[in-house]
Formats: structure tokens, C-alpha cells, sequence
């Protein structure tokens, strides 16, 4: 039924559907301006259900009311159901999209993060009723659920938020830096790249007699005797290469 603006009543007297009739079959932007405005309740009621978490509750009403506003363009008039049917899971999905798409840290299967934020308000829940934090058996009863399936949420609930590594940690009650500098350790493999690179240009530098021996003692495992009858020395000789080109690589290392 049309409405016709000389005939309409205050706004804040018509009802919701009169409202909605208004702004998609006449293009009244008055009409849609009052629905949104009265339904702003019911989006901070539906934000307010994820006030456990550590997004402000402020941006949380914002994106309820971006949901709001798609469910009064959206609405069809002709529906049979009631426009809160219809703008509810509107603005809840509008919230749940904000979480999966900006509010974690690290990417969680859609499914983990329903679970954790059902946790997180049954905690909040049971915390009240309570008046302590609730058990694993406690939550996994109430939620139906198995005690797994509670640590596991509880896990994915923690990985909201990532901790920045230039932020101050404690220790001793006394802060002592950044997170980055109490992360890792120094990696000794560069050090043993390094001196693979030094002992193998050494090695290059070395005379190719005192190369032989080496590769026949530590290579081979040939003892200094049978080392002396392959190249033709004495072993004396063999001992005395051995140890000068040993000292070379050694000098190289250290240097």
C-alpha cells in the first residue's frame, strides 16, 4: 500500500513496516533514515555479545550498524517475516565477517573461530554465575562438548591477538626490552659457513703434495708408512706435511 507523503503520520509513529513500504516503494529517504535509527538497540544488543573479546566495543557497534543499514536496503517488504527475522542474522553475519576478515592475528577455519567466540561467551556466562572462572569439565558440559574440543577453542580464542615484538617484556617485575631481543638465538652455522669458505680457499693455497697427504691420512685413513711408499718420501717427511699443511689450515681459521 502507498503511502502518500502528505498523509503520513510523525515518523516515530508509524510502524516498522510502514516505515520499510515507505522507503522501497515510494523512495522516501526519510523513511529508511527513522528504521535505521530505531534499530540502532538491536545492533549494539548483537554487538554486545562479543564484548569478551579485545575489540573495542565502539567498532564492534559500528560494524553491527554497517550490518543494520544492509538489512533495511535489503529488506523486502513482501516478506511474510518480521524485519528483525531479517536484519538479525544480517548484523550477526556483518560482525562475524569484521572477526574472520580483520580481527585475527592468524588465519582460523571459520568454523574454530564460531567455536572460540561460543566459548568465550559461555565463560563470560558461567564466570557470573560462578563467581570464578569456570573448569574445562564446567565448560565442556555446558557447551556440550569434550574436554578437547574446549582446549582447542581456548587455543584459538588466545590467537586473536598477536603480541607485537617491540613491545616491553617483564622479567623480575622490571622491564628488560623488547619481545625481539628475547627471541632466538645467534645461529652458529654462519660462523661454520665462514670458516668453510676460509679453510677451503686455504686449501686451495696449499702445495698439492701436502693436498695428497692429507686426502691419504684423513680421507683414506691411510697410516703415515703407507702414505710415505705412495708419494716416495721418507716418513719423517710424510709427518713433517702433515703437520705444516695442518698448521696452514689451522692459521687460516684463526686469522
Amino acid at each position: 500500500m502507498a503511502v502518500a507523503t502528505a498523509a503520513l503520520t510523525p515518523a516515530e509513529r508509524l510502524s516498522d513496516e510502514e516505515l520499510l513500504i515507505a522507503f522501497h516503494r515510494d523512495g522516501q529517504q526519510w523513511a529508511r533514515d527513522e528504521m535505521i535509527e530505531r534499530s540502532v538497540p538491536l545492533a549494539r544488543k548483537l554487538a554486545m555479545r562479543y564484548r569478551h573479546t579485545e575489540e573495542p566495543l565502539e567498532d564492534l557497534v559500528q560494524v553491527a550498524c554497517l550490518g543494520l543499514v544492509k538489512a533495511v536496503d535489503r529488506f523486502d517488504p513482501d516478506r511474510t517475516c518480521h524485519f528483525s527475522s531479517f536484519a538479525i542474522p544480517t548484523i550477526l553475519g556483518e560482525l562475524k565477517r569484521h572477526f574472520r576478515d580483520k580481527g585475527w592475528a592468524v588465519h582460523v577455519p571459520r568454523e574454530l573461530q564460531e567455536r572460540a567466540l561460543a566459548l568465550g561467551r559461555e565463560s563470560e556466562r558461567l564466570a557470573r554465575t560462578l563467581g570464578r572462572s569456570p573448569t574445562v569439565s564446567e565448560l565442556a558440559e555446558s557447551l556440550t562438548w569434550s574436554d578437547e574440543q574446549v582446549l582447542e577453542a581456548s587455543e584459538v580464542l588466545h590467537s586473536y591477538n598477536a603480541t607485537s615484538l617491540d613491545a616491553p617484556v617483564s622479567r623480575d617485575g622490571e622491564e628488560s626490552g623488547a619481545l625481539v631481543e628475547a627471541l632466538g638465538s645467534e645461529d652458529t652455522r654462519f660462523a661454520l659457513a665462514e670458516s668453510r669458505q676460509t679453510v677451503s680457499e686455504a686449501w686451495q693455497k696449499l702445495p698439492e703434495l701436502e693436498r695428497t697427504v692429507l686426502v691419504l691420512r684423513f680421507l683414506h685413513d691411510l697410516p703415515q708408512r703407507r702414505i710415505a711408499e705412495l708419494v716416495g718420501y721418507s716418513q719423517m717427511h710424510v709427518s713433517r706435511l702433515l703437520r705444516r699443511a695442518l698448521a696452514s689450515l689451522l692459521a687460516a681459521t684463526e686469522a
